[in-house]
């Protein structure tokens, strides 16, 4: 037992392991999510944070540790957000003539993401560090952060807060678009890149790359446009 112990201290000090944990934890999600048929119920992602959170809690290690091996997949955001240009490319015939729609779509879903989030903790008595933090919420996460910290809330808090709303877009959107009879694969990827950024653009990406291609921009310019509105109605307001 002793040569175990000794075993796994090595092992937990390798960032090698955490990649590895992390990469094999994610394989294993998305083969269960394909043997549930591809339910939203089981995203690959919210698989994926439950078990890790698990293996960190049942090892005791901190998050600094696993970071230190997981940062190589982090690094892997920025070209995989990148890579989004390209259905946004082949379908840019689309987006040109639905110019018009597109911004009154991205301008009232980043109001309304911000008011009725902001609105409801009010309502509930929560303070306005916790309302700063909970703002930028339907923002990726870079984004929101840095927003949240100008605004005086947690930056910490907020990222917790982007990777659970856009798991819930991810699982619930489709759904929600589906009792409301949208069927438009376009507004069906701009609700989903808007309310639920990139998770939600993943789960767009595989209705259609249509759906992909409309998530794609309402992400990025949902994050642009709540970078530039949102501080200055937080002053006008405060």
């Amino acid at each position: 037992m002793s040569d175990i112990g000794q075993i796994w201290v090595y092992l937990s000090a390798t960032p090698l392991l955490h990649l590895t944990l992390t990469l094999v934890v994610y394989q294993l999600s998305v083969f269960l999510w394909r043997r549930g048929r591809l339910s939203p119920l089981l995203n690959p992602v919210l698989l994926s944070i439950i078990a890790i959170v698990a293996v960190l809690l049942g090892t005791g290690t901190d998050f600094q540790t696993y970071f230190e091996g997981a940062q190589f997949v982090h690094f892997l955001l920025g070209p995989a957000t990148v890579a989004l240009a390209i259905p946004l490319y082949r379908q840019f015939a689309k987006v040109r003539r639905s110019a018009a729609a597109v911004i009154v779509s991205i301008v009232a879903g980043s109001a309304t993401a911000a008011i009725s989030a902001v609105g409801t903790a009010w309502l509930l008595g929560g303070s306005r560090e916790a309302l700063a933090s909970l703002a930028p919420k339907s923002v990726t996460t870079p984004v929101a952060m840095g927003i949240a910290e100008q605004l005086g809330g947690l930056p910490s808090l907020t990222a917790a807060l982007v990777i659970i709303t856009g798991i819930l877009g991810a699982v619930a959107g489709p759904y929600v678009l589906d009792l409301l009879h949208i069927r438009s694969m376009a507004a069906r990827g701009l609700a989903m890149g808007t309310a639920s950024h990139g998770i939600g653009t993943a789960r767009a990406m595989q209705l259609s790359e249509v759906a992909g291609a409309f998530s794609g921009l309402a992400m990025g310019l949902n994050a642009l446009a709540t970078a530039l509105l949102l501080p200055l109605l937080w002053r006008l307001l405060s």
